[in-house]
């Protein structure tokens, strides 16, 4: 029974054999993954490049080689990777066919050379949009001091701090929130609707098209309002 225990052989040399070609692999791979982050212009991706013998995927992320894999229509073979190293023979089988990747790689490079030469790059001119804007600035301001007059009357005859005002309009829910006498915003359509004023800036020009009209409508709502508790008011006898 000795004998045989003393009969095993060691695997230490070839696993540090695969580790050192692996490591290599690792090293010439990562520069080809550093070119093809440059070429396609970001930090993560991928692309396959096939060969006679099987197809190779190089992905990267943050610039970096991620894994070089290997698949000879056999077994997908992870040649480089973030896990366990390849099975020895599997990786002396995915070798083989590492030289015509290489090549594949560089007929791929070379066939981009050139490839934006020809490209016209004498662009139109780009259309301002500050006419616009200032016209959409100007209307907000004229909705600004209207939704501010409204929150100073809340505010006068409601006397909190914080308070909402809120009327349909059209089958639309408006709603007008106040910080005392400030307009915190004016929204149009309930949660996830349209900012018409807000702390966080303008709405597209062309919201303020579509709902510029309805403004009067909740203006007049929020008189109603006001004469309603004046009504009720005038009715109280001390």
């Amino acid at each position: 029974m000795s004998d045989s225990l003393d009969s095993l052989l060691a695997t230490a040399d070839v696993a540090d054999r695969r580790d050192e070609v692996v490591t290599g692999v690792r090293e010439h791979a990562g520069r080809i993954a550093r070119e093809l982050a440059l070429l396609q212009g970001g930090d993560y991706g991928s692309r396959d490049f096939d060969t006679d013998s099987g197809t190779w995927t190089v992905k990267y992320e943050g610039g970096a080689l991620q894994y070089l894999r290997y698949d000879g229509g056999r077994e997908e073979v992870y040649v480089v990777s973030a896990h366990s190293p390849p099975d020895p023979e599997a990786l002396a089988e995915a070798l083989r066919d590492y030289a015509a990747f290489v090549e594949a790689y560089n007929a791929y490079v070379e066939s981009l050379e050139g490839v934006l030469d020809d490209v016209d790059t004498d662009f139109p001119a780009v259309a301002s949009t500050e006419s616009v804007a200032a016209e959409r600035d100007r209307v907000l301001d004229r909705i600004r001091a209207v939704s501010g007059e409204m929150a100073g009357q809340l505010h006068r005859a409601e006397g909190t701090d914080y308070g909402t005002f809120s009327a349909r309009v059209d089958g639309t829910r408006w709603e007008l929130k106040r910080e005392r006498d400030q307009v915190s915003y004016l929204r149009v359509g309930g949660e996830g609707g349209i900012y018409l004023l807000s702390q966080y800036g303008n709405p597209p020009a062309t919201d303020v098209r579509e709902l510029v009209g309805s403004v009067p409508a909740f203006v007049e709502a929020f008189n109603e309002r006001v004469a309603d508790l004046d009504a009720g008011l005038s009715r109280v006898e001390l």
